[in-house]
C-alpha cells in the first residue's frame, strides 16, 4: 500500500494493516484514516492524548489516532516512535 498525504507532518515509513482490520474495515475508511493521521488529524482521541501526539511529532514518541467507520466500527492508526511503521488495527488486535 502506498499512500501520500498532502501536507503530511511525518513520514509513515512502512504502512501496514492487520488481517482483522483488513477484513472488517472498508478500504476507503482505512485510507482516509491514514491520510488524516499523516496530517496530524488524530481523530477521536481526548484533548490530552492529542497534545501527547503533537509533542511526539517533535520529540519522537508513538502516535495514536482513533477513528470510526460510517458504521461506527472503532479502529486505530499507530505510528511507532522510531517512525519505522504505521499500522491500521482494531483494538482487539493490540
Amino acid at each position: 500500500m502506498r499512500i501520500f498525504a498532502v501536507n503530511s507532518r511525518f513520514n509513515p515509513c512502512r504502512l501496514m494493516i492487520t488481517c482483522n482490520a483488513k477484513d472488517a474495515l472498508p478500504s476507503r475508511s482505512a485510507n482516509a484514516a491514514i491520510q488524516r493521521h499523516l496530517r496530524g488529524g488524530w481523530g477521536d482521541v481526548c484533548a490530552s492524548d492529542g497534545r501527547v501526539n503533537d509533542d511526539a511529532l517533535k520529540s519522537g514518541g508513538r502516535l495514536l489516532s482513533v477513528y470510526h467507520t460510517q458504521d461506527d466500527e472503532l479502529f486505530w492508526t499507530i505510528t511507532e516512535s522510531d517512525r519505522s511503521a504505521t499500522t491500521v488495527l482494531l483494538p482487539s488486535d493490540y
